[in-house]
């Protein structure tokens, strides 16, 4: 029983399946702070296109025997290589009419996040003879990841929900909602480069950890929580809300997970608790107001 649990759970973190999920946790999140009810279309679109980015991802990136790798998470997917392409050329066509379905202005959002993660990826560039992608780009790394999720998981349901009067909302909210969501993605792609931090030095990757040291990464991570919870104070003038307490909760436990994330733990900690986090403050959010709702207060 127990082997076959470990085996649901790689499937579900080693597939990407679990990273589609908390993208459509967070867009979520979004909806539910405008107002407005879920647009379906933009939860397929959030889940297909962040399976298919991810597996694209790791499916050039294939190293020469990846049977030897050191990650778990790259023997698990290069031992069920045939089955990773069917999921992602599934997700593909997947997009394809949720695309035509969604506004212009949607598309042409999701073709300027399409071009990015294409990017993000392929080695389109060369200085002689060294090709590299927009991740190389010292310090471009975190910030492309954090900006096409934030983009992903909140402007993409604004757009929707305003274009089907599902919701109203300024644009100095919408201009905080971003902020503060592009700071908390930003928080959690630090502890990854942590993770690798050994690895991006010897390869002459520059991430934070490797421009600032391991300590003032940390610090720097709490920073951009702490400015999180005071933009979702702000956040439409609501201040001490239910979803304000809600929230800030699972920042408390965001920060407390990334202090205890060193290059020693394993990928289960990185993929499984600190992605999970995303996932996790859509539950959260759900059970404080299902909790003030009926207890009647």
């Amino acid at each position: 029983m127990k082997k076959l649990l470990h085996s649901i759970l790689d499937f579900f973190l080693f597939s990407n399946v679990f990273m589609a999920l908390c993208a459509v946790a967070q867009a979520l999140i979004t909806f539910h702070l405008v107002g407005s009810k879920p647009v379906y279309s933009v939860l397929g679109i959030l889940f297909a296109g962040t399976l298919a980015e991810y597996n694209f991802s790791i499916l050039i990136s294939k190293p020469d025997k990846p049977q030897q790798s050191p990650f778990a998470r790259v023997r698990w997917f290069f031992n069920h290589h045939r089955l990773m392409v069917s999921f992602t050329i599934v997700s593909v066509l997947m997009l394809i009419p949720l695309f035509l379905i969604i506004s212009f202005e949607s598309r042409i959002l999701l073709i300027f996040l399409g071009l990015l993660s294409v990017g993000y990826s392929l080695p389109l560039f060369s200085i002689g003879d060294h090709k590299f992608g927009l991740r190389h780009i010292p310090g471009l790394k975190p910030f492309l990841i954090t900006l096409v999720w934030t983009l992903s998981i909140v402007l993409l349901p604004i757009l929707e929900a305003q274009d089907m009067h599902l919701a109203s909302i300024s644009m100095r909210d919408t201009t905080i909602l971003i902020a503060k969501r592009f700071l908390f993605i930003g928080a959690l792609t630090i502890p990854f480069d942590i993770r690798d931090l050994y690895h991006d030095k010897q390869t002459g990757l520059k991430t934070i950890p490797v421009a600032w040291g391991e300590k003032n990464a940390y610090l720097f991570c709490q920073l951009l929580l702490a400015g999180y919870v005071f933009l979702l104070f702000i956040f439409r003038n609501s201040g001490f809300s239910i979803d304000f307490f809600a929230l800030t909760l699972t920042v408390i436990l965001t920060g407390r997970l990334i202090f205890k994330s060193k290059h020693k733990k394993d990928e289960y900690y990185y993929f499984f608790y600190m992605d999970g986090v995303l996932i996790l403050q859509y539950v959260v959010l759900v059970a404080f107001n299902l909790i003030f709702k009926y207890s009647g207060l």
